[in-house]
């Protein structure tokens, strides 16, 4: 009797050892970890019926290493997906979350999964500029134009200042005579030659000869700064940088951290529920500019937006990403633990390089 009683208590106490190891603190307790993401490529998409991205195979590798079972589901919007976790109908969410101070007093991060920032995507062909008119209408050109007119000008005085006497085709007064001057230097500078009228007086005859030589030089460089610079305006967007965004049309996600910083910069912009609508707009020529996290829009301009959009200006505002979890959640350090191994053994490495085509480290 004695001895069965004593492997019975044998038998509690390993039970009870066994559970310690598999407490509801590391998640393990729960039937299954429920896990709630947004669709946002490359992070989160379905392909194939399958849902797959950045973030889902981060999850799973994680999930893999902590012998956890898990359901992932899929919210309408960001919001929606915070709010799942805050109100307890998700264990966590995983996606591009911006580790905020303001998200921070709501909920529990983990180590930051991810290196981001903001950053403008604008449609192919400019932003709503006039194209050709816009690319010669530039201070710079304008510049170059008034100097060339002030040379042909200077020109046509010292002209017509040696040829009044000898030549009949200035032989009229300063003010009569000033636009056949002019006439006719420009045309010497343009055609290089003196079909128009040959100088007759020593002076102006040097100032001829100087003149087509230096025009030889003068027109192809002024022509060629002219055409370099409507060319390089051509290119260039009227937006490259935030400064360039107030008075324009710009959308963004509702709640993202891209709409509220615009808020705190008061620059207007419009909010739309989900990343498609938003690109859709910009497509449809509703809007000048979209502001949102740098990789998604990277992922679209060399994908889905391959022609019609691409990604102006530098990043902006960076951030870094991290999985949330309720605030007070014992899932948090087991997670980050997975996390640092993942990191150091190079799994972490190989996820990012499947979807972003090089390492962390490189960027």
């Amino acid at each position: 009797m004695t001895i069965r009683w004593f492997f019975a208590v044998l038998l509690v106490c390993m039970t009870a050892i066994a559970a310690a190891d598999t407490t509801p603190g590391d998640g393990a307790g729960q039937d299954q970890m429920r896990v709630v993401t947004v669709e946002r490529k490359p992070f989160a998409m379905t392909l194939n019926g399958t849902l797959t991205g950045f973030s889902i195979d981060l999850w799973h590798a994680l999930a893999d290493r902590l012998a956890w079972t898990h359901t992932i589901d899929t919210s309408t919007s960001f919001a929606d997906m915070l709010g799942r976790v805050e109100q307890g109908s998700a264990d966590l969410a995983i996606g591009n979350i911006s580790i905020t101070s303001d998200r921070e007093n709501r909920f529990d991060f983990s180590h930051p999964v991810f290196d981001a920032g903001l950053q403008i995507l604008i449609p192919e062909n400019g932003s709503g500029s006039s194209g050709v008119l816009s690319a010669i209408f530039t201070w710079e050109v304008l510049g170059w134009i008034l100097a060339a007119i002030f040379v042909i000008f200077l020109i046509a005085n010292l002209m017509w200042f040696f040829e009044r006497r000898d030549a009949p085709y200035f032989q009229r007064g300063y003010r009569e005579g000033l636009w056949p001057s002019f006439w006719y230097a420009m045309h010497v500078m343009i055609s290089g030659g003196f079909e128009e009228h040959v100088p007759r007086s020593v002076p102006a005859r040097i100032l001829g000869i100087a003149l087509v030589v230096c025009s030889l030089f003068l027109v192809s460089a002024f022509v060629a700064k002219i055409t370099s610079t409507m060319t390089i305006n051509e290119l260039r967007s009227d937006i490259e940088t935030v400064s360039d965004l107030y008075g324009k049309k710009v959308g963004t996600t509702r709640g993202s951290t891209a709409s509220a910083f615009m808020t705190s910069k008061g620059i207007e912009h419009a909010q739309y529920d989900d990343i498609a609508a938003l690109f859709a707009a910009l497509s449809a020529g509703r809007l000048h500019a979209v502001v949102h996290d740098a990789p998604i829009l990277r992922y679209y301009a060399n994908g889905e937006g391959r022609g019609s959009a691409r990604v102006v200006g530098g990043v902006f505002k960076p951030e870094k990403y991290g999985i949330v979890f309720a605030q007070g959640s014992s899932m948090v350090e087991p997670v980050n633990r997975a996390l640092l191994a993942l990191r150091e053994n190079g799994r972490y490495d190989e996820i990012y390089r499947r979807w972003f085509g090089n390492t962390a480290s490189d960027d």
